[in-house]
């Protein structure tokens, strides 16, 4: 697992990235990785749906848009695009997924180890990973229900290890925002004690890693969104509060959605507020967290 964690960080690399759902939905990406030393920058442009282009530098994400001549710059501390094994403190990965080696198979043309993640309780989803033998980089990754159907898969279906791409010119791409119009929404660190909310009851193994306050808009007297993330190390829940807008959320009490491996909550917490939850992770664990997540004043 720590050769995983750390793979990024040893070669860039251009490749296509396909999602796969249950349901057959499909997105996919062409991603240029480059990293210096610590400085990490990502351009993933989108090859399906609403084109746009993602540039990710260290914490700092850029979104151009290129129909609207938009970019957006905003703020984020969670892992990068395609999902690695984080460290995150306080969690043990061997305490709630048991780790099985099922064999060596090829992934766009790279031999990879095939690792199984066995969840050890109710709580998180099962995962197969394909991980680069040479530099450890999870080549292929398929999201497992509870009875071990994929719910949804991710994988590069080609890779370049050898391409042209440096750090510099991926930032300077990144910081060529002439000619768009900027949006800057204002992001805050918190915490949830700090906004008046508390999680009367941990959930096992899910720890608080992050949590923000973003405003929706550039506007006066935009209104504003509160997130907190809580991770088990590869499994991860966001909670989002944002006010009640009887346009929106009047007359519904409490929906869920499932899209692929990701599920969603959402349901009135208080008088004010309208609380959404959303994790690849079971219905379950969402609703433990809607149950003991209240305000603390």
């Amino acid at each position: 697992m720590a050769h995983m964690r750390g793979a990024a960080c040893r070669r860039s690399y251009v490749g296509t990235f396909v999602v796969i759902s249950a349901t057959g939905a499909m997105s996919s990406s062409r991603i240029a990785h480059a990293c210096d030393g610590s400085l990490q920058v990502e351009r993933v442009e989108t090859l399906s749906g609403v084109p746009r282009t993602v540039f990710r530098r260290n914490g700092e994400v850029r979104t151009f848009f290129a129909s609207s001549r938009t970019v957006r710059t905003d703020r984020s501390d969670t892992p990068a695009l395609f999902p690695q094994p984080s460290v995150v403190a306080g969690t043990k990965l061997s305490q709630f997924y048991a780790v099985q080696r099922l064999g060596l198979e090829r992934v766009a043309g790279r031999s990879a180890d095939v690792l199984w993640l066995k969840p050890q309780d109710d709580l998180r989803l099962g995962y197969r990973i394909w991980a680069d033998q040479e530099t450890g980089l999870v080549m292929k990754l398929q999201t497992l229900s509870p009875n071990a159907k994929v719910m949804e898969q991710a994988a590069f279906s080609e890779i370049d290890w050898n391409a042209s791409v440096k750090a510099e010119d991926l930032s300077r791409a990144m910081d060529a925002v002439d000619g768009f119009q900027r949006v800057s929404p204002e992001v805050r660190k918190t915490s949830a004690q700090e906004e008046g909310w508390v999680l009367r009851q941990p959930i096992e193994g899910f720890v608080p890693v992050q949590c923000y306050r973003r405003t929706l808009s550039v506007e006066a007297g935009a209104r504003s969104v509160l997130q907190c993330l809580y991770s088990d190390g590869l499994a991860s829940v966001s909670l989002f509060m944002e006010p009640m807008d009887a346009t929106r959320h009047g007359g519904v009490e409490v929906q869920e959605v499932s899209m692929g491996a990701t599920q969603m909550l959402a349901r009135r917490a208080g008088e004010d507020t309208w609380l959404t939850i959303v994790g690849e992770v079971p219905r379950k664990t969402l609703h433990l967290f809607s149950k003991h997540w209240e305000r603390s004043r």
